[in-house]
């Protein structure tokens, strides 16, 4: 009994991971970020209830990880899907897993309109500043000055216009219950992230709303540089752009861990 008690408390795979090698690059934080939701539906005990909506992206494949239903939606159209879902079964946890092309581009409309009717769905985004999959092109979220396949000199703001910023966008809308902004780059960073998605989780369990969690994240590959180089980068230029803070939390919602 006594060896039982000590394994429980190892360090293991979460129940609501797949036991599956992940497709993604080295260095590239998807893996960290579908381990927190994972953990965190463990935790409030969703898996069996849960259904997730996967992208067009570099997490087109979040189906082959998360043990609870998933659906496959149109490039963009995830908070279209899940709204969907939510209507029909409001029992059910439904929430979306989109990078910055997705959910920024070509999604963005669903995005604000979705987060304009207090939609009760809960949102993981992942802003890694680049279309990863597709080429390494310029995305919504790309910095002034970064280099990606399609602004090979910089991006420049008169030519391509400036960054979006999904949460302070957002939070100009009265319909978010909770949004936040988060990083995966060390330790500290990541238990901060796992508090992130655990509210904007228990936003839709308390009925409260629309709620979306920005997760700041690193594309070594198409950034072309070393994984800690990435890390390094991303908390040297995009934290002070994309500053990271709660943007909106409900009332019911302080105070949750």
């Amino acid at each position: 009994m006594a060896v039982q008690k000590q394994e429980s408390a190892l360090f293991h795979r979460p129940q609501a991971l797949e036991p599956v090698r992940m497709h993604y690059c080295p260095g590239c934080t998807h893996g960290i970020v579908h381990r927190l939701v994972a953990e965190v539906m463990d935790e409030l005990e969703l898996a069996e209830r849960a259904v997730g909506v996967a992208p067009v992206g570099c997490a087109v494949f979040a189906y082959n990880y998360f043990t609870c239903d998933m659906i496959e939606a149109a490039h963009g159209r995830a908070p279209a899907v899940a709204t969907g879902v939510k209507r029909v079964r409001p029992d059910l946890f439904t929430f979306t897993y989109q990078g910055d092309g997705d959910l920024a581009s070509i999604g963005i409309a669903e995005t604000i309109h979705a987060a304009a009717r207090a939609e009760n769905i809960s949102i993981v985004f992942i802003n890694n500043a680049v279309y990863g999959m597709t080429g390494g092109q310029m995305a919504p979220t790309t910095l002034p000055g970064m280099v990606t396949s399609t602004t090979p000199y910089g991006r420049e703001a008169k030519a391509a216009g400036n960054p979006i910023r999904v949460c302070e966008l957002l939070a100009a809308l009265d319909g978010p219950a909770y949004l936040a902004r988060v990083a995966v780059t060390d330790p500290r960073r990541v238990r901060e992230s796992k508090q992130g998605i655990r509210k904007a989780f228990q936003a839709q369990l308390k009925g409260l709303g629309f709620a979306l969690v920005e997760v700041l994240s690193t594309c070594p590959t198409r950034w072309g540089m070393r994984p800690q180089d990435a890390l390094d980068w991303l908390e040297e230029h995009m934290v002070p752009y994309y500053p990271l803070r709660e943007f909106v939390v409900s009332e019911d919602l302080r105070g949750s861990t």
